[in-house]
Parts: C-alpha cells; sequence; structure tokens
C-alpha cells in the first residue's frame, strides 16, 4: 500500500517482523516462507523485516539467512519492501552482510543495537554511521531493543544518526511513550519512528510515530492496518476500540519469550511454521489454550 495515508512512513504503516519456518526436520521451510511472505502482504502488511529477532536471526546461519532473503525478495518483488536483519554487534559482519543485502536488491535494513559487548554511545553511533556509509544507496532502519541488547540507543544518538541521508527510521522497543515523543521532538519529520512493540502502537502514534515493526500482524494484520488508518483519518475513538479489542492478543503473544507464541498462533491457523530453534522451544500447554481462546474470541482462527 503505497498510497497518501503512507507519507511520512518510508515502508508503510504496519510491518511484519516475519518468522521463520522450520520444517519437521529443523531446517528452513523456504517454501512455506515464500507463501507467507505473500499471504502477509494480503492480510493488511504494507512490508516486511526477515531475518529480525522474530525472525529467530540468532540461530540463523547466514547462509541460511542470505537464501532467505533472495526468496522472499523473489516471491515479492516489486509488490511490498522487504528489509533485510543484517546486524549485528560486530561492525565488520553487519557491514558484510549489509553489503550482501544490498546487492540481491533488497528494500532497506534492520541495524539491532549491538548486543553483549556494551558499546558506549560513541561507539553506537560509529558502528551505524559505519554500516550507513559503507551502503549510501540502501534504507536503514535502526533498531533499539535494550531488553534483549542491554544496551539503550539514546535518543540524542539517534538524532545524531538521523542527520546521515540514508538512516531513515527507527524501531523502537524501549518500551516507553516518553522515549517515542523525545525521538520525535529531536529528529526532523522524515524520519520515521516505528513501533516496536504491538501494545505502544497507537500511544506512539499520537506522538508522532509512523506505524509499527509487528508480531501480531501474522494472524491480524488487517485489524491494526484498519487501527491505524482510523488515527491517520481523524478518528480516533475507532481506532482506540480496536486497540483495546487488540490487547488480549498483544498480553498473549508476550506472555512467554517471541517468537514462541506467534509461531504456535499461526500453527493454529493452518501454517506449518515449526517451533522455535532450541534454546527457545514450543509454547506451554497452558498458553497455548489461553492463545486459542483470544484468536477465536478475534475471529482469526
Amino acid at each position: 500500500m503505497t498510497d497518501s495515508s503512507t507519507t511520512g512512513a518510508p515502508f508503510g504503516r504496519t510491518i511484519a517482523a516475519m518468522v521463520t519456518p522450520f520444517g519437521a526436520d529443523g531446517n528452513v521451510d523456504y517454501a512455506v516462507a515464500e507463501r507467507l511472505a505473500v499471504h502477509l502482504l494480503d492480510n493488511g502488511n504494507d512490508a516486511l523485516v526477515i531475518c529480525g529477532t522474530t525472525g529467530e536471526s540468532p540461530t540463523l546461519t547466514w547462509d541460511e539467512e542470505y537464501r532467505l532473503f533472495q526468496v522472499v525478495q523473489a516471491a515479492v518483488g516489486d509488490r511490498a519492501p522487504v528489509l533485510a536483519g543484517t546486524g549485528s554487534n560486530s561492525t565488520r559482519e553487519a557491514i558484510a552482510a549489509t553489503e550482501k543485502a544490498a546487492k540481491l536488491g533488497m528494500s532497506g535494513t534492520l541495524q539491532v543495537v549491538p548486543y553483549y559487548n556494551k558499546p558506549p554511545q560513541a561507539g553506537l553511533y560509529a558502528h551505524f554511521r559505519a554500516i550507513a556509509r559503507a551502503c549510501p544507496e540502501l534504507p536503514l532502519m535502526l533498531y533499539n531493543v535494550p531488553g534483549r541488547t542491554s544496551r539503550d540507543l539514546a535518543a540524542e544518538t539517534v538524532a545524531d544518526l538521523a542527520e546521515i541521508d540514508n538512516i531513515v527510521a527507527i524501531k523502537d522497543a524501549s518500551g516507553s511513550v516518553e522515549r517515542a515523543a523525545e525521538l520525535r521532538r529531536l529528529t526532523p519529520p522524515e524520519f520515521a519512528i516505528y513501533s516496536g512493540e504491538d501494545a505502544l502502537t497507537l500511544p506512539m502514534l499520537a506522538v508522532g510515530g509512523a506505524g509499527v515493526v509487528s508480531v501480531a500482524s501474522h494472524v491480524a494484520g488487517v485489524h491494526l492496518q484498519t487501527m491505524i488508518r482510523a488515527f491517520f483519518a481523524g478518528d480516533v475513538n475507532t481506532a482506540r476500540d480496536l486497540h483495546l479489542r487488540l490487547m488480549p492478543l498483544f498480553s498473549i503473544l508476550f506472555a512467554t519469550t517471541n517468537p514462541i507464541p506467534i509461531k504456535a498462533a499461526l500453527r493454529l491457523q493452518g501454517w506449518p511454521v515449526g517451533t522455535p530453534r532450541l534454546p527457545l522451544g514450543d509454547i506451554p500447554s497452558n498458553l497455548q489454550a489461553q492463545l486459542s481462546a483470544v484468536l477465536e474470541e478475534l475471529g482469526v482462527l
């Protein structure tokens, strides 16, 4: 969807952080990935992120990731943006992966804050600047998720990075609407701020957010797209009502580590996406029952 409703949102409003399907043997099922990518675009999503956290990037090999980039890009064609998750806590490794994604013709790249080694803000700035400069033709979305990386990307650092031409957006999963407001205050209006948490999408729109990089949109993409479009059309009451209706889904999808619940939800819908690779594993039976009830109540099962 690339009409005027996506003004200020370079990758659209609703972006699916796509899961990586595995077969019974634990290997990536590329055929299912192709079908799922098309399905997500047919059901409310404007774009896809491949091999992000929800795509289990920590347990994928680079060869698996590159093939996923290729098959999903081929399945989608020119229909919608496909962003490659090529981040790393090694700057050299992130640059190499991003250069390869650029050669494959990806629409953009998602760059997570380096994890485990806990760089200072100056190091974070230098890391992202180096990646952006190595691939100046490729739009870059920053990804701040301190709960997973142990390092927060400060709003002031984001503002400095936003001055680099091809750093065009951030997926903010800091869990703070106050942070989103500070990002909006410090960055130019064309810099897009995407919610990295489904439950904060509507509050973040209210302080200048562009949309969401979503887990829930695997099963409720149309609902999310309708909510966001209602907000930008000025129908705040409809947006609020949809947000409240979706809250049980947002909660159950993060009742244990993502992407365990969303993969279970897709399997309930008949998608053979397998279970997450170890060390994550499958959903507990009590959460499975709750998840099924939420999906049925929402009318997506």
